[in-house]
């Protein structure tokens, strides 16, 4: 078998593999095992952290944070490692195939009828692992932004966006090539933003949630 087949096949593993961790829905989980209710009957109907701390409480919602994030960092990770042993260094970087597939699962699971989250958690662990700068830029961006309207789709959006824009302006500052870690950042931040689209009717209703409201009867 030939390297370059070796590396589609790798990256086809890689892309499977990461899907179905990714579909574990850390909301679901703590949701069922904890109160014995589905997160996605209540309040937005989303599997995400936000829907479970508005429904369950900061507890719950610590919980599915540390999960949600943690998946990618683990595919991320595991995959560039992997890789490099495998095949040293390549034109693209594999990190960003599992990330990618890892968020997919988040958003379309596979073990709860492909109804799932929003993926900027996981999308935020996949990019600690492969730009660790551009991910202290983005929060140093967005957590003011969510303490000033608490409202967490907004801090999440404006990440979605300037996230593409930071690592163009990263990796040019560091000399390194940035155009496909910048395609690949795009269709990210596309992906979150389109997951995003009921919020954005909310917020221009001004409908959305905020911090500080009531959690709903559980």
């Amino acid at each position: 078998m030939s390297t370059q087949t070796s590396i589609i096949l790798g990256s086809l593993i890689v892309a499977v593999c990461s899907y179905l961790l990714g579909s574990i829905s850390w909301s679901v989980i703590v949701s069922k095992l904890i109160f014995h209710k589905d997160v996605r009957d209540f309040g937005s109907g989303n599997a995400g952290m936000t829907n479970v701390l508005r429904t369950f409480g900061k507890g719950a919602a610590a919980l599915v944070t540390v999960g949600d994030f943690s998946k990618s960092i683990l595919t991320v990770a595991v995959s560039r490692g992997v890789f490099a042993h495998l095949f040293g260094t390549l034109p693209f970087d594999i990190g960003y195939i599992a990330g990618i597939f890892t968020i997919l699962g988040h958003l379309f699971p596979l073990y709860f009828h492909f109804k799932g989250g929003k993926g900027v958690l996981t999308a935020l662990g996949m990019i600690l692992v492969i730009n660790p700068i551009v991910f202290l830029v983005l929060v140093a961006l967005c957590i003011p932004l969510l303490f000033i309207c608490k409202i967490v789709s907004v801090a999440s959006i404006t990440g979605a966006i300037v996230y593409p824009i930071v690592t163009f302006i990263v990796l040019s500052l560091m000399n390194r090539p940035a155009m496909i870690d910048t395609v690949f950042s795009v269709f990210i931040g596309l992906l979150v933003v389109y997951m995003h689209r009921v919020n954005i009717k909310r917020l221009i209703n001004g409908t959305e949630y905020k911090f500080g409201k009531p959690k709903e009867e559980k």
